[in-house]
């Protein structure tokens, strides 16, 4: 922004402020408008003064030629805020930059009305304002982009600790179901969470069934030799169940060494293993074979 460009904003906003106000609201809120149902009227009417008042104050301020600069910092704060609120609500990155993009019609207006008889101040104010918005304008995409990457991260990872539940199916015995491919990021919450298990219930024996895993391959089992290593280091047995023919067969044809761990092919047989490893039995009823 050049100075005298920056010089002339602060007093256009001072002195048209309701009037922009009134026309910026009403483009936004005009049928067909992106987003315009998304904010109530009273809402988005406060947010736009408090923007129109924060760009006035950064506007005058020295060196507020950098957007990037310390007086811009409350207008940035402002519209991080905003930024991710929208995103909460479903908003797309057009839809929230338009809440900037929409004020140039209006501030345009008004300059042109001043400005219009001096073609020279005109095009440089209109430059300048221009400049402003724009990089205000991508800002709030930037951040939008950012809340939402969060949103999505924080999902996976709640899907990633769901995904790998630690079930206690006796006194001293856990399992650990594992459903779907495994990778560095699964293995590390799933190693945590039988840890955890296992110093919280005092168990002695795990269980990590991998019915669930279609495909073991050399990085797989890897994974899972880490996750019986730990339960080992916390004094537990550790034992592999849902080893099918087909992953039998593939572990064969890599050369996977699976060392000293016991495995078996059904849960229940490791759960049976489980309960001899711990000296409990389950028997049968009298007169049922």
């Amino acid at each position: 922004m050049s100075q005298s460009g920056s010089s002339r904003l602060p007093a256009l906003l001072a002195r048209h402020e309701d009037e922009l106000l009134a026309d910026w609201v009403a483009e936004q809120t005009a049928p067909g408008a992106p987003g315009a149902k998304r904010v109530r009227e009273a809402e988005l009417r406060e947010q736009c003064r408090e923007f129109l008042r924060l760009v006035r104050e950064a506007a005058q301020s020295e060196g507020a030629q950098r957007l990037k600069g310390t007086p811009w910092d409350k207008v940035r704060a402002m519209l991080n805020d905003l930024a991710r609120s929208r995103g909460t609500q479903g908003a797309s990155p057009s839809e929230t930059a338009t809440f900037i993009f929409s004020l140039k019609r209006p501030l345009f207006s008004k300059l042109r009305a001043e400005l219009g008889g001096d073609a020279g101040a005109f095009a440089e104010a209109t430059w300048t304002a221009t400049e402003m918005l724009d990089e205000l304008g991508l800002y709030t995409t930037e951040v939008h982009q950012q809340a939402r990457e969060d949103v999505i991260n924080r999902q996976q990872q709640e899907m990633l600790e769901l995904s790998t539940p630690v079930v206690k199916l006796w006194d001293g015995i856990l399992a650990l179901p594992l459903i779907g491919t495994l990778d560095s990021a699964r293995t590390q919450v799933a190693m945590e969470s039988l840890l955890q298990a296992l110093v919280d219930t005092g168990s002695s024996v795990a269980i990590v069934d991998i019915t669930g895993v279609p495909t073991v391959d050399t990085l797989t089992a890897q994974h899972l030799l880490k996750t019986v290593t730990a339960a080992r280091l916390m004094g537990a047995d550790c034992l592999i169940s849902g080893i099918r023919p087909q992953i039998a067969q593939t572990i064969v044809h890599l050369g996977l060494d699976l060392g000293q761990v016991t495995t078996k092919s059904t849960m229940a047989d490791a759960f049976k293993l489980a309960l001899k490893k711990t000296g409990a039995s389950i028997d049968r009823p009298a007169g049922r074979s």
